[in-house]
């Protein structure tokens, strides 16, 4: 059996192709019925979010499953044609769809790389995938080798802990630092737009679970808040909610200071000096400056984030080339795995036949020669001569096969092994 992956991502199709083709968990779990039953002996696994839709499919030595008929089968869950499916599709066979899935798993080709969550949407589909009984050994293993090689990144190198957006770091990293934990601290987020959906998802990630949402257009954060189970509150509540806040979020668009100076001296009065961060991810700002230079107050604005955004992504480049070698690593090591399952019983069973034919070969000699008396470091230069033989013999087609299989094309040679040899059958 060999892997095979068709799909799309940011990469190479536009967000309005994937919405066209994604699928949601109810629909992952139908279509990966509706392929085994097109495709009984076929092993799938479906892995759609909102930056790719990829599907993992194997099929048996005997059964032929190519890139169109994954297509129109795509394409049929939609209601497309299959022409609209296969020409914006990128397609990845045997080693090639290891190294892709590794890959993705590691996420090192996700749009943010080192984003943490892409790994745990891979064991998801997997899962998907197992609960269905749509998956098999080959996916079994290639998805929990995937899970090994994403691990070793994470271990071996820097990569997911530099973080490159501003939410990221500014939560990750600056509140962090401040900060033992936000399990117990009040979060005000003032802005319901992409700053602050973004900035939403790593406080959630960071254990944050007491969060306020402020918009001017209290519907907006109404509708935000419902979506990640937080709060919302009227914008006119502003002062009330500085005094309460642990920390404090910016990532509004408004064009002047929400809180300017003057505002916020009375507010800092009745917060008896408890300690305030203040990340100010809007342009143009939301807090004064001058804020950060009353006790107890620490202000970050965008300009010190992107600063370390900026040193993060340097950080990142010199931890790729590793990375990726780590990719390359398991990958190796996977498909090695693959084709000895593959070929090892067939090659045992050769040595092992042609053992059988030396022993009776060198009895025979042996007999014939009178030799039952022969020194036993004489005997043992005679066995030797013949494993020499043995071993010349069956490095050439041993070694095609090893190569053969390394390049997924296992069938041809095996089954002439079988019938040359006289092997029988598996």
């Amino acid at each position: 059996m060999k892997l095979q992956m068709i799909g799309c991502s940011h990469h190479d199709a536009a967000v309005e192709f994937r919405e066209k083709i994604s699928f949601t968990t109810d629909q992952v779990s139908q279509a990966l019925g509706a392929f085994r039953e097109r495709f009984p002996s076929c092993e799938i696994v479906l892995l759609s979010t909102c930056n790719r839709v990829e599907l993992y499919a194997t099929a048996s030595d005997d059964v032929e499953l190519d890139r169109d008929d994954v297509a129109a089968f795509l394409a049929e869950q939609h209601h497309l044609r299959p022409d609209e499916v296969v020409d914006q599709m990128i397609y990845r066979v045997g080693s090639d769809a290891v190294t892709h899935l590794f890959t993705v798993a590691a996420s090192l080709d996700s749009m943010v790389v080192g984003e943490a969550q892409i790994l745990s949407q891979v064991k998801q589909a997997y899962d998907l995938a197992c609960n269905s009984g749509s998956a098999g050994p080959l996916t079994h293993s290639v998805f929990q080798a995937a899970n090994r090689a994403a691990k070793r990144v994470q271990q071996e190198t820097s990569i997911h802990r530099r973080r490159v957006s501003v939410p990221s770091v500014a939560v990750g990293e600056v509140a962090s630092e401040v900060f033992d934990t936000l399990s117990n601290k009040r979060v005000v987020l003032c802005g319901a737009g992409e700053m602050g959906e973004e900035s939403l998802r790593y406080l959630k990630q960071a254990g944050a679970s007491d969060i306020c949402i402020l918009n001017r257009s209290y519907e907006r954060a109404v509708a935000l808040a419902t979506a990640f189970g937080a709060e919302s509150a009227l914008w006119a509540s502003l002062g009330q909610q500085v005094v309460d806040a642990d920390l404090l979020i910016g990532t509004t668009s408004a064009t002047e200071p929400i809180l300017d100076l003057a505002s916020f001296l009375p507010l800092h009065g009745r917060r008896h000096n408890r300690e305030l961060l203040i990340l100010d991810l809007a342009v143009p700002r939301d807090f004064d400056p001058a804020i950060g230079d009353l006790p107890s107050v620490y202000l970050y604005a965008i300009d010190d984030l992107q600063t370390a955004c900026e040193r993060n992504r340097r950080e990142r480049q010199k931890e790729w080339p590793k990375a990726k070698q780590i990719i390359a690593e398991e990958t190796q090591r996977f498909m090695q795995a693959i084709n000895h399952r593959a070929t090892g019983p067939v090659i045992q069973r050769l040595r092992e036949q042609a053992q059988e034919l030396k022993n009776d070969e060198l009895e025979r000699l042996i007999n014939k020669l009178h030799l039952a008396d022969l020194d036993p470091s004489a005997r043992k230069e005679i066995e030797k001569s013949f494993d020499r033989m043995i071993n010349k013999l069956l490095h050439p087609p041993l070694a095609s096969l090893r190569d053969d299989a390394a390049e997924g094309h296992r069938r041809g040679l095996l089954d002439a092994l079988r019938h040359l040899f006289n092997l029988g059958d598996e």
